[in-house]
């Protein structure tokens, strides 16, 4: 695999952004990368749906990331309350995406289809940037919840997801006239997506082990970042090695996005569990309130 370059791994996996980027080996048709083999697409009321089993996977993403905000807004107090529902947001934004350029609402060779894989890209761009910011919050480098960390937070996400999709842009439709960036220079797109993120991501887990371990002396909550890193990586072999023979075995019906989907999904869920556990209410007192409507306050 030449570094840089999406033609090994768009040959083993169906991903939205290999249908947008332009196949090396031909300089005449201008064709996305297509793989070996893919999930087979279903006819409805004369709509082709493609990725139905992970279309599925995506559906439930929705409702169990609705009732993780709504539970992380139910902790009022909690350290890194607001900043974790920024985090949990930006998933929405790129599970919607995902649902959109997965599902044919805007089908592939579309004029909309690129703009919508390259919103996805920016949106797990912007998600990794949120969860590195919200993995310093436990150490108390400063004042969470406040409109200056909020908004730190959300410029940090914002710029970065921007730069994701300008980026793709030029790739996918090889705006620059000096082809440092287009469709046979991938490298940029390979390197933001891949490897800037991917440091992210360890920079998260590596702060949380920390936290667990020096800050809180809380060793069992390793566990759920364990299972996070365990489902996360099982996730990423099932999408980029074990693709193309789930779905020989299966017969097209579903392919490596459909357990990938569910891996990375378990794996959101163990952070909100990590989140959870070494967070509590820290509110200074407690409040009761007697028969006469009196309200008390106890230490």
């Amino acid at each position: 695999m030449v570094f840089g370059k999406f033609n090994d791994l768009c040959e083993k996996t169906s991903l939205p952004i290999c249908q947008v980027l332009i196949n090396g080996e031909s300089d005449v048709i201008k064709t996305g990368i297509l793989p070996t083999c893919y999930a087979r697409p279903i006819e409805l009321a004369n709509t082709v749906i493609f990725q139905v089993g992970n279309a599925f996977v995506n559906i439930g993403a929705l409702i169990i990331l609705m009732i993780i905000i709504y539970n992380i807004r139910a902790k009022y107090t909690a350290i890194g309350r607001l900043e974790m529902l920024t985090y949990y947001h930006t998933l929405v934004g790129m599970i919607i995406c995902s649902l959109v350029v997965d599902c044919g609402v805007t089908p592939p060779g579309s004029a909309s289809y690129s703009y919508f894989v390259a919103l996805q890209l920016a949106f797990a761009s912007a998600s990794c940037a949120s969860l590195v910011f919200c993995g310093l919050l436990g150490f108390r480098l400063w004042e969470d919840g406040t409109k200056v960390s909020l908004w730190i937070l959300r410029a940090f996400a914002f710029v970065w997801g921007v730069v994701t999709f300008i980026v793709a842009l030029f790739t996918f439709h090889d705006w620059d006239k000096n082809h440092v960036i287009d469709g046979d220079h991938t490298t940029g797109l390979f390197v933001i997506c891949y490897v800037i993120n991917a440091v992210f991501l360890g920079l998260y887990l590596i702060t949380q082990v920390v936290l667990a371990t020096m800050v809180l002396q809380n060793y069992w909550v390793l566990s759920t970042i364990a299972l996070s890193l365990i489902s996360f990586v099982l996730g990423q072999i099932f999408v980029y090695v074990l693709s193309e023979p789930i779905c020989q075995g299966v017969n097209h019906y579903i392919d490596g996005l459909f357990f990938g989907s569910l891996c990375n999904l378990f794996s959101i869920m163990m952070l909100y569990k990590f989140w959870d556990m070494t967070t509590d209410d820290d509110l200074e007192f407690s409040i009761s309130i007697n028969r006469k409507g009196e309200v008390f306050y106890d230490k």
